[in-house]
């Protein structure tokens, strides 16, 4: 008996240039090999329709995201109210396949009666009213409007997602995640589904690499965040040079960038010049001052590169830890960098990354585990 999926996204998932977008489109592709007729529902701002979507789905329905002021709400946080749509529901109404909503952002039409006992279940991608206070806390350099959105935010999430807590299946990345919305939101079917990553087998290439590389989606400012700190902190005293590659980096980044001699920033690189630059790289820096979720950066960083150095917040709940070198400040970050800039890397060491990363992230395995979840 065939199965079909409803899967209802917070963007569209493609092209691949940020990390939720990476756990959404290779879950995609795992489904479908897995035999899933998916029905993709997604939020089109900023972004196209995307044709090679098709491959993978049965149909892919595109709605346009309510931005500024139209998808504001004093009682819903932003990123739900701003995906409320009329059409969306009617579609999913015309059938009674099951529906996995792929964040809190898509849980806009659960109270509506018309979908009583009807099998929906969340995959949660983040804490996220902890991931909001922590952009909170990191946004030193924002305006006063938008910190006070993230704050704002932070409280009206906290009071939703345990609300959603009590009323939906729940599939989390981590169980640091499943245990927040265990022990503090009282949620009573709380599963753990790793992520979703680019590939099952390391591409990792031995010998030495001739720089460093840090990669992000760089209009979060968490990001521009970590970014600071590196050319701040680390790569200011390294004769190394620097590589920072990603999304949308503001202008502040790029003047900051371009005022170091051994620092180059790359915006908008396509997926394809990513991953060169990744597997091209001697060390992958991945520092994290958020403690939610997964860094699919580090996930990319170690199926694609060599050396990987983050710190704890990075790689917590990733089982991971073995595969990386650990630094907890920014001096323990110099040394790790000079330590290994000029050591091969291993072919012992893509066997320990091949391990743990089939244990824990094997696409056809956790592809398994998400459909007993929803049927």
């Amino acid at each position: 008996m065939e199965k079909h999926l409803h899967i209802v996204a917070f963007d569209v998932p493609f092209p691949v240039n940020y990390g939720g977008i990476i756990e959404l489109y290779y879950k995609l592709v795992a489904l479908h090999a897995a035999g899933v007729k998916i029905h993709l529902h997604c939020w089109e701002y900023g972004k196209s329709e995307q044709p090679s979507l098709n491959q993978y789905c049965e149909q892919v329905h595109y709605y346009q995201r309510q931005v500024g002021h139209k998808g504001f709400s004093f009682s819903t946080p932003y990123i739900v109210a701003s995906r409320c749509c009329p059409e969306l529901r009617e579609n999913l109404l015309k059938d009674e396949h099951p529906i996995l909503l792929e964040g809190i952002h898509c849980t806009s039409f659960i109270d509506d009666e018309r979908f009583a006992g009807r099998k929906i279940v969340l995959r949660l991608h983040n804490v996220e009213y902890k991931y909001y206070q922590q952009l909170y806390r990191c946004s030193n350099n924002a305006s006063f409007l938008k910190k006070l959105y993230y704050y704002y935010e932070s409280q009206l999430l906290k009071k939703y997602e345990a609300k959603v807590a009590k009323k939906l299946p729940v599939v989390a990345l981590c169980e640091e995640d499943a245990k927040v919305y265990k022990d503090e939101f009282g949620a009573r079917d709380v599963k753990t589904v790793p992520v979703f990553i680019p590939c099952n087998s390391v591409k990792s290439e031995e010998g030495i690499g001739c720089f460093c590389l840090y990669h992000g989606n760089l209009s979060v400012s968490e990001n521009e965040q970590a970014v600071s700190w590196l050319l701040k902190n680390v790569f200011h005293e390294l004769p190394v040079h620097f590589i920072i590659a990603g999304k949308d980096p503001s202008v502040e980044l790029t003047q900051l960038a371009n005022s170091y001699d051994n620092a180059c920033l790359i915006p908008n690189p396509s997926d394809e010049e990513l991953q060169d630059l990744i597997q091209k790289a001697q060390v992958n820096v991945v520092p994290s001052f958020n403690n939610t979720g997964v860094k699919l950066k580090l996930l990319n960083s170690l199926v694609n590169g060599r050396h990987c150095v983050a710190n704890d917040a990075a790689v917590k709940g990733t089982g991971l830890d073995a595969c990386c070198h650990i630094g907890s400040d920014a001096v323990a970050f110099q040394h790790l960098i000079s330590e290994l800039f000029y050591k091969p890397f291993t072919d012992d060491e893509i066997k320990l990354r091949t391990h743990l990363l089939d244990y824990r992230y094997n696409n056809q395995k956790n592809a398994q585990k998400l459909i007993e979840c929803l049927w």
